[in-house]
């Protein structure tokens, strides 16, 4: 598999960026996986209490990105012994109720996104209150420590997008469409402004209903169509890439179509080069990181990162390393 070229911010992630190329890489590696995984068949690894986790996301319906960080979660909880409880909601106030349900339930640890952070600090307050750990997960990396959460694992927004702007300086790119799915998310407007820090041309913002794909799609081609000179667009999420592309073909477009996130359909585009380069934030690792993490604190006190996130992204990659991803997108893994 290529090697990927990994941004120069990922040094904050000292130890745990030796685990994420692990994860990334194959032949042997892949082969000792599934030998241990054969030799599990799903029992615990460990013999500590059955403690139970609760992951709550600000997931909608239907977003292939959270099945893959559900998996990783999921799968670290067979390693750790651990009950694992899944529930998401994109309304914020409805996602701040199931933190609360979870405290109620006396959960010995909460694994939460922070998308619209505000909305969660009483919730947080309250977990803290009843001594539960909690870990922040993929968004709110600037309020994790500040909410009290042990730490942070996931993509810093804003170096990932500055990571975009330079990629995008290096094709050559003038005028760049930002499209934005979810009106309110403040990673996405941390991802487009540190596109702008960066970026040497002109960057726009496009708001858009990301629960309308068909709508999505008109948006960005009447875009495409009035402003010839946009020569790149860049999705926020991997399900938007391939609408993205369908709505160049349609406006009769030759910018360059990038996104954020992988999925199997944004790997199978990569390697035409239908898609010129996507940001990976290895959301499977960011599940099976927080659920061993909270199972550290409550065996060992343990906690990583150092007051500072522990960075799961931003890889990018591009037509070169399609082929090794499309095997592991296809098992839902990255």
């Amino acid at each position: 598999m290529a090697r990927f070229r990994t941004w120069a911010g990922i040094a904050l992630a000292g130890a745990l960026t030796v685990s994420a190329a692990g994860c990334s890489s194959t032949g042997g590696k892949r082969a000792e996986d599934a030998r241990a995984a054969a030799a599990a068949q799903g029992r615990a690894a460990v013999n500590t209490p059955r403690w139970t986790f609760a992951m709550i996301t600000h997931s909608g319906d239907g977003d292939s990105f959270w099945d893959i960080v559900q998996s990783g979660a999921e799968q670290a909880a067979v390693k750790d012994n651990v009950d694992f409880l899944y529930s998401h909601d994109d309304e914020a106030q409805q996602q701040a109720q199931l933190v609360d349900a979870a405290v109620d339930k006396k959960v010995d640890g909460i694994i939460v996104t922070l998308a619209k952070p505000d909305a969660l600090k009483a919730a947080l307050a309250r977990a803290r209150k009843a001594g539960i750990p909690v870990v922040t997960v993929n968004s709110g990396s600037a309020e994790s420590q500040r909410f009290g959460a042990l730490t942070h694992v996931g993509q810093d927004e804003s170096v990932a997008g500055e990571a975009v702007g330079d990629e995008l300086n290096e094709r050559g790119r003038k005028k760049v469409l930002c499209v934005l799915h979810e009106q309110g998310n403040v990673g996405h407007e941390q991802r487009c402004a540190g596109v702008r820090k960066t970026f040497d041309g002109d960057v726009q913002s496009l708001y858009v209903n990301g629960t309308n794909m068909p709508d999505v799609q008109s948006a960005i081609e009447a875009k495409l169509q009035s402003d010839a000179s946009v020569d790149a667009v860049v999705t926020l999420g991997a399900p938007y890439a391939d609408t993205a592309a369908k709505a160049k073909q349609d406006a009769g477009s030759s910018a360059e179509i990038d996104t954020f996130d992988l999925n199997a359909k944004v790997a199978a585009g990569l390697k035409p080069g239908r898609l010129g380069f996507a940001v990976d934030q290895q959301p499977y690792l960011q599940g099976y990181e927080a659920v061993d993490l909270l199972w550290l604190y409550r065996y060992n006190s343990d906690v990583l990162g150092g007051g500072r996130p522990v960075l799961t992204g931003p890889q990018i990659v591009t037509k070169d390393d399609a082929a090794a991803l499309e095997e592991y997108t296809k098992r839902g893994t990255r």
